[in-house]
């Protein structure tokens, strides 16, 4: 089966559907007990779910080439380390929102008067 998954993988990274689909049902669980790891390491009520990362990483995964993975190991490496970097991003989208989140900048002035409503 490590064989498949190899050849599978290259076939996928070079475009194959059917391959890229059959691939998925062969390391979906296995892919699945990565996301829970990974999931373990971060923040109580984590918007993100594990079902949610691991589809995430597969469309990643297959935005990109996989046509030199070079094994069964190598290719949930690759699955792992895009997982970090999803992780790392929602985070750092989070943490932007708190900082106003690309809101427009509005200078004070001391001398400026409040607005009243009659």
């Amino acid at each position: 089966m490590p064989e498949k998954i190899t050849l599978l993988a290259r076939q996928a990274g070079a475009g194959d559907r059917a391959a890229q689909s059959e691939l998925f049902e062969l390391v979906y669980a296995e892919l699945r007990k990565l996301a829970a790891i990974h999931m373990q390491r971060e923040r109580g009520g984590h918007t993100l779910q594990a079902t949610a990362l691991v589809h995430e990483a597969y469309l990643r995964l297959f935005a990109s080439d996989l046509t030199s993975i070079q094994d069964r190991k190598h290719f949930f490496a690759i699955a792992s380390r895009v997982m970090r970097r999803i992780l790392v991003d929602h985070s750092r989208l989070r943490k932007a929102g708190k900082r106003g989140g690309g809101a427009e900048a509005i200078e004070l002035l001391e001398n400026q008067h409040p607005i009243t409503y009659n």
